[in-house]
C-alpha cells in the first residue's frame, strides 16, 4: 500500500454540506454521488468505540458492518472536539479514497492520538468529546480562486511558496462561515496554514490551484454515544456495555 500524507485541518468542524443540484467533476472510482446519503450517526458511534477501547488498553470493538455502515471508498475526515466551547483536539483525514470501515478506523485514532498540534486525547477527556466524521465528494477544479460558495464548498490549494516549494493546505466547508471570513479572507488564511510566509498579492492569490469540494458531515457527543451504547446492548447487537 503506498504511503498517505495525514493532512491536518485547523478548524475540521462543519455541517452536513451539500451543493443543491448537478454537481460536475470527475465521479469517484465508487460510482456514488453527492445526492445519496453516506455519513451516518453509526460512523461516529463507531469512532468513539474504536478510540474508547484504544485508551482502555482493550483489544476488541464493535465491527462497523455490525452497524450497517458502507464499506465503499471515500476521502474522509475525522474531528475530535471538546468542551462545551468545542476547542478543536484534532483533526486529520485523507483525499485518497478509503475504505469506510478501515479508514473509519485509522483516522478515528490518528486524528485522537496523533495530531502534532496538540497532545494525544486522554481516557479522563473522554467524556467531554464530540467527534465528527467528513466524508468527502464532488471534487472539481475551480475556473480561479473565487470559483466556490461560502458554506457550500470545502477547498483546498496547491500552490508555491515565496521559497519555490510546492505546497498544500485545506478547509473543510464551514471553516470559514465559522471564522466569519469572506472568500479572500478564506484563501489569505488557508495561504497562511500552508506555510505561506511572503507578501499575499492577487498575483499570489491568481497562481493557485484551487479544488473545491463538498462534504456530508455527522456529529455525535460522548453522551450519545453512551446512549447508542447501551441500545445495542440491550438489542444484543453488542455484548457488553463499557469495558470489554
Amino acid at each position: 500500500m503506498a504511503s498517505r500524507k495525514f493532512l491536518p485541518l485547523q478548524n475540521g468542524h462543519s455541517s452536513n454540506q451539500q451543493e443543491q443540484q448537478n454537481i460536475s467533476g470527475h465521479s469517484l472510482s465508487n460510482g456514488f454521488h453527492i445526492e445519496q446519503r453516506i455519513a451516518i450517526p453509526e460512523m461516529c458511534f463507531f469512532c468513539f468505540d474504536v478510540l474508547h477501547k484504544e485508551l482502555h488498553g482493550l483489544e476488541r470493538h464493535v465491527e462497523p458492518n455490525i452497524l450497517g455502515i458502507s464499506n465503499m471508498a471515500f476521502p474522509l475526515f475525522v474531528t475530535w472536539k471538546i468542551g462545551r466551547d468545542q476547542r478543536l483536539r484534532g483533526c486529520i483525514g485523507t483525499f485518497s479514497e478509503l475504505n469506510l470501515h478501515s479508514g473509519l478506523k485509522e483516522y478515528a485514532l490518528t486524528s485522537a492520538l496523533k495530531d502534532s498540534r496538540f497532545d494525544p486525547i486522554s481516557r479522563d477527556e473522554l467524556p467531554r468529546l464530540t467527534v465528527s466524521v467528513s466524508i468527502l465528494q464532488g471534487f472539481k477544479e475551480a475556473r480561479d480562486y473565487l470559483d466556490w460558495t461560502l458554506g457550500v464548498h470545502g477547498i483546498r490549494i496547491e500552490f508555491v511558496n515565496e521559497r519555490g516549494s510546492k505546497r498544500s493546505a485545506t478547509f473543510l466547508p464551514n471553516v470559514a462561515t465559522e471564522q466569519g471570513w469572506d472568500q479572500i479572507q478564506t484563501i489569505d488564511s488557508l495561504l497562511r496554514k500552508g506555510g505561506f510566509r511572503g507578501q499575499i498579492t492577487n498575483a499570489t492569490r491568481n497562481s493557485i490551484k484551487l479544488i473545491r469540494y463538498t462534504s456530508q458531515e455527522i456529529h455525535m457527543t460522548y453522551t450519545t454515544y453512551v446512549e447508542y451504547r447501551d441500545r445495542y446492548h440491550a438489542q444484543g447487537i453488542i455484548t457488553c456495555r463499557v469495558q470489554c
